[in-house]
C-alpha cells in the first residue's frame, strides 16, 4: 500500500482581459494545483498565476500538508499561468527544488522574456502578477525525480496539446496521472495554438499517451471546483477535439460561424473566451476565412 496521499486545490476564476478576441467582462479559467505528499515530504504539481491566488496556494499547502518539507515543485507545460508562482513559493519554501522537462524550461524563458511577458501582463493589468521570475531547473535524462529516495515520479513528455511540449506528471505507485493541459475538465479548451489539423492530431495522440498509463485518477490542468478527477476526462478531451474538427470540415465562413456551432455542442461548458480564441485560431491558420 503506497504511503502516498494526493490533495488537489482548485484555483477559482477570475476576471481578465481578453486581448486576443476582444469580449468583454471576461474571465480566467479555474485550474489545479496537485500537492502529492507522504508523512514527511511532498511534492506541488504547478502553481496559479496571480500574487493573490498564489498566497492563497502557499496558505492551502500549510493546511493540507502540515509539517511537511515540500521538496519539489513540478512544472508540466510553459504557459505563465502554470508557472507564475514560483518567485513566491520558493520564498516560502526555499527547500523546495522547482523542476520541468528540458523543453518546457526551454519554453517557460520564451514566456518571461520581455515580449512573451507582456501578453501576459495585458491579460493582468496593474500589480496582479509578480514580474519576478524563477526558472526551474531541468530533469535529468530520464526525466523522474523521487521522493524520499523510494516514489518515482516521471514527467512524460507528450508533444502538443492545447501548447507545443506538454508534460505530465506520473506517479505509478497511485496510478495517479496529473495532466496539465493535456487535459482539461468541463470547461472550455484552448485552441488557439492548436490551430491545425496535424496540432489537433497530436494533442489526441498526447491524450491516447496518458491513456496507455492505465491511470486510475487523472487530474485535468483546467476543470470546475465541483468536479472529480477520474478517466471519463480522457475521453472528453478527445471528443471536445474532434468535434471541433468536425464543425470545421463542414467549411464555416466565419469564425463567428464555428463559434455559435461549437456552443451549440457545449452550451454549458465553463468560459466561453476559450473558445473564442480557438476560433479565432482557425482562422488565423486559413481554415476559416473570415474573422468576423
Amino acid at each position: 500500500m503506497s504511503g502516498l496521499r494526493v490533495s488537489v486545490h482548485t484555483v477559482p476564476p477570475i476576471p481578465c482581459v481578453d486581448h486576443v478576441s476582444h469580449r468583454q467582462n471576461t474571465t480566467w479559467s479555474p485550474e489545479t494545483c496537485t500537492l502529492i505528499y507522504s508523512e514527511n515530504e511532498a511534492v506541488l504539481v504547478d502553481t496559479a498565476i496571480t500574487i493573490n491566488q498564489n498566497k492563497d496556494l502557499v496558505e492551502w499547502i500549510g493546511k493540507t500538508a502540515p509539517g511537511r518539507k515540500l521538496s519539489y515543485i513540478y512544472i508540466t507545460h510553459g504557459h505563465a499561468d502554470h508557472f507564475l508562482g514560483l518567485p513566491l513559493l520558493l520564498q516560502h519554501f526555499p527547500e523546495a527544488k522547482a523542476v520541468a522537462t528540458k523543453a518546457t524550461v526551454c519554453h517557460i524563458e520564451q514566456q518571461i522574456s520581455e515580449e512573451g511577458f507582456s501578453a501576459w501582463l495585458a491579460f493582468f493589468p496593474g500589480d496582479q502578477l509578480s514580474t519576478q521570475h524563477r526558472l526551474p531547473e531541468a530533469l535529468p535524462s530520464n526525466n523522474q525525480f523521487l521522493l524520499e529516495g523510494r516514489w518515482v515520479f516521471e514527467a512524460i513528455e507528450c508533444g502538443h496539446s492545447d501548447t507545443f511540449d506538454s508534460t505530465v506528471l506520473w506517479v505509478p505507485d497511485l496510478r495517479l496521472a496529473v495532466c496539465g493541459d493535456v487535459v482539461y475538465g468541463d470547461v472550455h479548451q484552448m485552441l488557439f495554438e492548436a490551430n491545425t489539423p496535424e496540432k489537433r492530431e497530436e494533442w489526441i495522440r498526447a491524450v491516447e499517451k496518458v491513456e496507455a498509463l492505465n491511470p486510475v485518477y487523472v487530474v485535468p490542468g483546467h476543470r470546475n471546483a465541483d468536479e472529480m478527477d477520474g478517466i471519463w476526462h480522457l475521453e472528453a478531451t478527445k471528443k471536445y477535439i474532434r468535434d471541433f474538427m468536425g464543425l470545421l470540415e463542414q467549411k464555416p465562413q466565419t469564425v463567428s460561424e464555428l463559434y455559435s456551432a461549437m456552443m451549440a455542442k457545449y452550451p454549458n461548458r465553463f468560459n466561453p473566451m476559450v473558445l473564442g480564441w480557438g476560433c479565432a485560431g482557425a482562422h488565423l491558420s486559413g481554415e476559416v476565412p473570415s474573422a468576423t
